[in-house]
């Protein structure tokens, strides 16, 4: 089953309070908003794509815990990007620093774009999209982003100002200087 976008311009544009609350209300769903105000409703992995996703996001926790820099986020975490959009990575990072220098509301989607966003391409995500979405996040102030894809055995790297880099079967992942020290190890996340 691929995600279902609802197009729902000029009929109804929610406020970003509204599309919090709708997203409140229907727990249940993982609901994402494009910059064009279109709503997209995700359906859940399969087991494989989620166990995969569990091992990236403890690693990445376990880094961030020894570090101290910053925070970890998992798939459920809401981002407002500065285009507007409304995204969930499937794991992301962003320094303290710049948390506390917002002060935003716990409850609430946090007002910025990450450091450092993760893709993991499950059986039905659509290549392009995921690639599309990338691209997004860095326009949006991503430092470093990474779309890891299965199926073929590729990581796409994404960086600011860059062209995509392709890597063929790694076996890990360097932080690079966004989260200096970070190697994940992408056994069970990538094969």
């Amino acid at each position: 089953m691929t995600a279902l976008i609802l197009n729902l311009r000029p009929a109804i544009e929610l406020t970003d309070e509204q599309f919090f609350q709708l997203c409140q209300n229907n727990r249940d769903l993982r609901l994402e908003r494009t910059a064009k105000g279109e709503l997209i409703i995700m359906p859940p992995t399969g087991w494989e794509s989620g166990n995969r996703n569990a091992k990236l996001t403890a690693r990445l926790e376990l880094w961030t815990e020894a570090d101290g820099t910053g925070l970890a986020f998992d798939s459920s975490t809401g981002f407002k990007l500065p285009n507007g959009a409304n995204r969930s990575p499937d794991a992301s990072w962003v320094r303290k620093e710049r948390i506390e220098a917002l002060n935003p509301d716990p409850a609430k989607f946090l007002p910025m774009a990450p450091d450092f966003v993760v893709e993991l391409r499950s059986a039905t995500d659509s290549l392009e999209t995921l690639q599309q979405k990338m691209q997004e996040y860095i326009d949006c102030g991503v430092r470093l982003g990474w779309l890891i894809d299965p199926q073929n055995q590729q990581v796409e790297i994404y960086r600011i100002g860059q062209k995509v880099e392709v890597l063929e079967s790694p076996l890990s992942l360097s932080g690079e200087d966004v989260l200096p020290g970070f190697v994940l190890d992408l056994k069970g996340i990538l094969s």
